[in-house]
């Protein structure tokens, strides 16, 4: 029997759609989020863009006679080109005057700190690391519909100054500064560095506010117990954090954890004090929608903001090798991404990406992977309009004074 041979060549465009009673193999391409995006895109605003190139030419000088396109400048400047520049995260503006964080909506600091590590140190390079691959990323997100650059200020503050070999005194410098930037207004986005820093970026934001502070924790460690080794390591952030009177213990929700890598130490503590564990399994039974539901319903519940905190070795290690301690059997890196987004949706009052270790990374997929969290994370707040959610609740703002200086450094400019 002869069948006529199908029409390939019929457009699946939706402007040239026949509306009749036939039905075709393709669905309505108008009902697929490409279409919508590519439709959004165009609502966008491009100011920004347009000031961006124009600082690139006053910054850079004009190009050469021979370049046809005008909006290149002589020296590298702003995001292109990706493998150029000094690169800060995203190619964000670096506030060098820590002072000026107050006129963005987020602040990057980096925290490069590895001496809670217990096991592959190396997550001191872990700032350095994601700056220099963030730089391959535009601010733009086509499925989100969401441009960063259009749509909130973010500049990078540089690095903490942590002291080696000492856990308090880079405790305190870390609290100090995710105190000043979350004091100003603008919303801290820290990078690490080993996960001990999480107490004190916690205690940094806990001190400027009266208000209770929930947490969501993605990894596959507990990290709750008191000591380990004797001290406050990578493995206990979150016993100290929810000692501060405004953290409670019962709106600490972790979410991923589990495998042969949770110290019994741990879990006793977890247990009196009865926080909330979602392990992997339960996350594979239940979805991302049901796990990102029941961790929210649980973080929030009767507290006035939410703290993220993003361990990279959340991820399966066969997708983020570099980092201090690997463990098999986690999240896929979609999933990573769906749920951190979901979580900020609601609005977060700080966020910390940490354990990217540079010198164990392949390629640096792992510091790859961890920009990604964070732009995510970010786009999602933009996208939700709850970025800025936590000024509402900043009434103990702190001030640190800062020395006295006129002038510019190594310079002969009068």
């Amino acid at each position: 029997m002869y069948f006529a041979p199908p029409d390939r060549t019929r457009s699946h465009h939706p402007a040239d759609q026949r509306h009749d009673a036939r039905r075709f193999h393709h669905p309505d391409l108008t009902k697929l989020q490409g279409w919508r995006s590519m439709k959004a895109e165009a609502d966008l605003p491009e100011g920004r863009w347009d000031e961006e190139r124009r600082w690139a030419l006053r910054m850079g000088l004009t190009g050469a006679d021979s370049i046809e396109d005008k909006s290149i400048p002589t020296f590298a400047r702003g995001e292109l080109p990706h493998y150029a520049g000094i690169n800060t995260f995203l190619k964000a503006p670096y506030a060098e005057d820590v002072t000026e964080v107050k006129d963005y909506d987020a602040t990057v600091l980096g925290i490069p700190f590895d001496g809670g590590t217990t096991y592959r140190p190396g997550t001191r390079f872990g700032p350095q690391g994601l700056r220099k691959i963030s730089a391959l990323y535009t601010p733009y997100n086509y499925e989100m519909g969401v441009d960063l650059r259009e749509q909130m200020t973010l500049c990078d503050a540089g690095d903490v100054f942590t002291i080696p070999a000492n856990l308090e005194k880079s405790f305190d410098q870390i609290s100090r500064a995710v105190s000043h930037v979350f004091s100003s207004g603008s919303l801290p986005i820290m990078i690490g560095g080993d996960h001990s820093i999480g107490f004190p970026c916690v205690r940094g934001i806990a001190e400027c506010t009266s208000k209770k502070i929930g947490i969501v924790h993605f990894d596959r460690h507990a990290d709750i117990q008191e000591k380990d080794l004797d001290e406050r390591m990578h493995t206990t952030p979150w016993f100290h954090s929810t000692n501060l009177p405004n953290v409670p213990a019962k709106n600490l929700v972790q979410v991923g954890i589990g495998g042969w890598q949770v110290p019994r130490e741990a879990v006793k503590v977890a247990r009196e004090r009865e926080t909330n564990i979602i392990t992997m399994s339960d996350m594979e039974k239940m979805g991302i929608d049901k796990t990102a539901e029941m961790a929210l319903e649980m973080a929030w519940d009767g507290v006035d903001m939410v703290y993220m905190s993003f361990d990279i070795d959340s991820i399966d290690c066969g997708f983020v090798p570099g980092t201090g301690w690997p463990e098999p059997g986690g999240f896929l890196p979609r999933e990573a991404l769906a749920l951190a987004s979901k979580v900020a949706a609601e609005g977060i009052c700080g966020m910390e990406l940490v354990e990217v270790s540079p010198p164990y990374d392949t390629s640096d997929i792992t510091a790859l992977m961890g920009t990604r969290v964070i732009v995510d994370v970010l786009g999602s707040l933009v996208a939700s309009g709850n970025l800025g959610k936590h000024k509402a609740h900043i009434d103990k703002p702190v001030t640190i004074p800062h020395g006295e200086f006129q002038g510019k450094r190594w310079s002969n400019a009068t």
